[in-house]
């Protein structure tokens, strides 16, 4: 079965008891129908130290619930196993100690099965808490909102690593069956002109955020232009083909070393076949598609690439605030996103003119920004081994923007800010261009 048939768009406002329990049930079981396709083979797999297998993601997110929710509120019950502990936590250093990320392809042990088990007892153990807790105690509705949130990243991280692990098979074995491709033509691509001046950025703490997207500040924004849409593997193609990754000046500098010693020559998953390219999918190998996003580019792709094209990337508040502009609404229902069931970024739909709000804002690929990952004037991370979630990540990172065609639809909004290294490539990043008024 292609698990995008059982996924759903949960609900995002957990204001009762029930609501968030149900969005728990949902939310863990949209998790099992993502692994539902893979062999316990599969699951073990680690394809490189920034990928996780899904094994691991799978117990991870449940350790996550047991050791930051039950262990609080039910200190009596004992854990699952004194083990997972330690084999399961990511980077908390206040927890405790972890086993190396780069060596978790090597647990073969516990078995796939102790995981499945593992999820079983801890849904049991939070469905007894939900009765008791929700809706009565703050604390717990908070933590489990930032549980759920949690999980859903580890959804979409569990698609990006499978892909890159199976990419790697000779095979090129698909993740899911091939889905019915888009025939949409795209048009030529145009300009949206923004006026800037003061402007709000920031979560406004109106429903669920991330410690990162917070406090709301005001910015003072020059004019600019932000492109109607994002650039086309067709457009990219033009510049692999006018000798772009050949060309030292339209990289940075460690762009170009890192061009040189790994001899990129074009996106992830690209593959030349005599004249022809084919991408690597989820789906399987596939024909380039001109009319498509460009995708799984790093940061120092997107940057030459806009270079090329005499433009640059957008800073993160412009995207923001064009985000939190559109005239046609927040653009999210009809996005390309994990519920779609497409698992690949698709053309845009084409517009009459006058076109007055960028498409493809959400969903389809993450838009690198030219900001660096930073904190917002006032931040503080929260107390305790929570507050190790974002704060700690802020050096050496790019700002991404607006959710993939992996993520879930419930997950993303204006505010999100994603961070990856500027060499990261198998994200789904792709490219949206800005230029100055």
């Amino acid at each position: 079965m292609d698990p995008a048939c059982l996924l759903t768009h949960p609900m995002t406002h957990p204001d009762t008891t029930h609501t968030l329990a149900a969005r728990y049930e949902q939310l863990r079981q949209q998790t099992r129908a993502l692994a539902e396709p893979l062999s316990a083979e599969d699951c073990q797999i680690q394809s490189m130290p920034d990928c996780s297998p899904v094994k691991w993601h799978l117990a991870h997110t449940t350790w996550f619930f047991e050791t930051f929710i039950l262990s609080r509120f039910q200190p009596d019950r004992a854990p699952f196993h004194p083990d997972y502990r330690m084999l399961f936590n990511s980077y908390y250093n206040a927890i405790g100690a972890r086993h190396p990320r780069p060596q978790r392809g090597m647990l073969s042990r516990p078995p796939l099965d102790d995981i499945w088990r593992y999820r079983d007892a801890t849904d049991d153990a939070m469905r007894a808490l939900f009765d008791r807790m929700a809706g009565v105690d703050a604390a717990f509705d908070q933590l489990v909102e930032l549980g759920l949130n949690h999980e859903q990243q580890h959804q979409e991280l569990i698609l990006t690593d499978i892909k890159h692990a199976l990419s790697l098979n000779p095979l090129r074995p698909a993740y899911a069956p091939l889905a019915q491709g888009s025939s949409s033509t795209v048009t030529p691509p145009g300009w949206i002109q923004y006026e800037g001046g003061r402007v709000r950025i920031g979560h406004e703490q109106t429903g669920f955020s991330f410690d990162n997207e917070s406090p709301a500040h005001d910015m003072l924004l020059r004019p600019f232009h932000l492109a109607d849409r994002l650039v086309t593997q067709g457009e990219y193609l033009a510049f692999i083909l006018d000798g772009g990754y050949q060309r030292a000046d339209l990289w940075l500098s460690l762009g170009w070393d890192r061009v040189c010693a790994e001899q990129w020559q074009a996106p992830l998953y690209w593959e030349e076949q005599g004249n022809d390219w084919q991408i690597y999918t989820l789906r399987g190998m596939q024909a380039l598609d001109p009319q498509a996003p460009v995708a799984h580019v790093s940061y120092y792709e997107a940057d030459a690439y806009a270079r090329w094209a005499r433009a640059r990337l957008p800073r993160e508040a412009e995207w923001e605030h064009a985000a939190r502009q559109m005239r046609t609404g927040s653009g999210l229902t009809t996005a390309n996103l994990l519920e779609n069931g497409q698992l690949h970024p698709v053309a845009a739909v084409s517009r009459p003119a006058p076109v007055t709000d960028p498409a493809q804002m959400f969903g389809d690929t993450w838009e690198w920004t030219c900001s660096a990952y930073d904190a917002y004037p006032g931040y503080a991370p929260p107390a305790g081994a929570v507050g190790e979630y974002n704060g700690k990540f802020m050096c050496n990172q790019y700002v991404l923007r607006g959710g993939s065609c992996v993520t879930p639809a419930s997950h993303i909004r204006a505010t999100y800010r994603n961070f990856f290294p500027p060499e990261a490539r198998w994200q789904f990043s792709g490219i949206r261009l800005a230029r100055d008024a």
